[in-house]
């Protein structure tokens, strides 16, 4: 599944709602509504940051004016909840599961696997 695109800004876990664009040779930030797609020299950033966004000193700020609606889902999202409904309606024995979920002890590179005591 294609994760939805997050916050540029470091450390902020929020999905994007909207793009800075800066415009050099005006002198100018702009902050609107999402871009359709991610483009190079543009930044996503989630609402707060996008409130609370300011331009350098001697810059003009364009911000968008009204809410920042978060982008709808993409037909892969869909697809991917569609899979993950099938997957948890069939039976435990037909699902594709592998996972061991019992615990071992043993060793892995540098660290030990320890049983949890009872």
């Amino acid at each position: 599944m294609r994760s939805p695109r997050r916050c540029s800004r470091n450390g902020c876990p929020r999905q994007a709602v909207a793009t800075l664009t800066y415009v050099y040779g005006d002198s100018t930030a702009v902050v609107g509504p999402l871009a359709a797609f991610a483009e190079p020299h543009t930044y996503d950033l989630c609402e707060p940051h996008a409130r609370s966004l300011t331009a350098p000193r001697g810059w003009d700020l364009v911000r968008h004016d009204g809410d920042f609606a978060p982008p709808p889902p993409t037909t892969d999202d869909l697809n991917a909840l569609a899979d993950a409904v099938r997957e948890a309606a069939r039976p435990p024995s037909v699902r594709t599961d592998d996972t061991d979920h019992t615990p071992q002890t043993g060793r892995r590179g540098h660290l030990r696997v320890i049983p949890p005591s009872h």
